[in-house]
């Protein structure tokens, strides 16, 4: 069992010797993701787990891969990315160019996904897909557009309710047990590491999605994070969050306007 206190003092020692920054996220999700790796990594103590990751940097980086959660699949709720299709990307497409910033992005599913709608919206020639993350290693994979062939009957299933248009598997190649996503797809992508805790705005984007990465955050974090999306958005661009994250609650709430069901706000002020 590991007390509060210690977890406090393990997130002090990542701050200090690695300038990683989890003093906000949810300490009940951070608890139950520290006692996974305890027990996947046979650590007979707290103490021993600390003394690893304090004397062993390697080790660091599958602390982080455990603790940031990398849960993701290609039009992951179809019905989110038929709204992108239907209501955002119209919008979007009377602009000369379009950024877009995948906030969060792990190991990439989600901006391979956009890069297919901008394609089928005739807009992927004028636009660039910024997708960043905390951890490397999973930023590594995106970059390659390289995903295991045992998913891509779901994948292409949820292609279909989004209102696909195309054979989806017109987009890969398949070899030895492995698809390969387009050049055409990756080439407007920039991959980049970047923590919401931590760094500042980079650019001004007409899009930014967020999924799923905000109910690991406490409220604070949450409200900091949103302001600086808030900072990153031009004027009239959208907002994409999770099923069960909202901008209501937030200081920027009154400067969006939500559209109809789906977790997307357009910035109105």
């Amino acid at each position: 069992m590991i007390e509060e206190d210690e977890i406090t003092i393990l997130l002090s020692d990542l701050f200090e010797l690695y300038g990683y920054d989890f003093t906000n996220y949810s300490k009940a999700s951070l608890k139950r993701r520290i006692l996974r790796l305890c027990s996947l990594d046979k650590f007979p103590s707290f103490a021993e787990l600390r003394y690893r990751i304090k004397s062993d940097p390697t080790y660091l980086q599958r602390f982080v891969e455990e603790i940031t959660v990398n849960v993701t699949e290609m039009f992951r709720d179809p019905q989110f990315y038929k709204t992108l299709r239907t209501e955002v990307l119209p919008s979007l497409g009377s602009k000369p160019f379009i950024r877009i910033w995948h906030a969060g992005c792990s190991t990439g599913e989600e901006v391979y996904s956009m890069a297919i709608l901008l394609k089928e919206s005739n807009l992927l020639h004028k636009s660039l897909l910024y997708a960043t993350d905390l951890n490397p290693t999973v930023l590594e994979k995106a970059r390659k557009g390289i995903f295991p062939l045992q998913h891509l009957k779901q994948y292409s299933e949820n292609y279909i309710l989004s209102g696909g248009i195309q054979d989806f598997s017109s987009y890969y190649t398949a070899h030895y047990g492995q698809v390969k996503f387009r050049e055409e797809l990756s080439e407007k992508m920039i991959f980049s590491t970047h923590n919401l805790v931590s760094d500042r705005s980079f650019n001004e984007f007409d899009l930014i999605l967020c999924r799923n990465v905000l109910i690991y955050f406490d409220k604070d974090l949450q409200e900091t994070v949103l302001r600086l999306f808030d900072e990153s958005l031009g004027s009239l661009g959208y907002l994409a969050l999770g099923s069960k994250e909202t901008l209501k609650f937030s200081s920027v709430a009154a400067q969006y306007r939500q559209l109809n069901r789906e977790k997307i706000w357009r910035k109105i002020h």
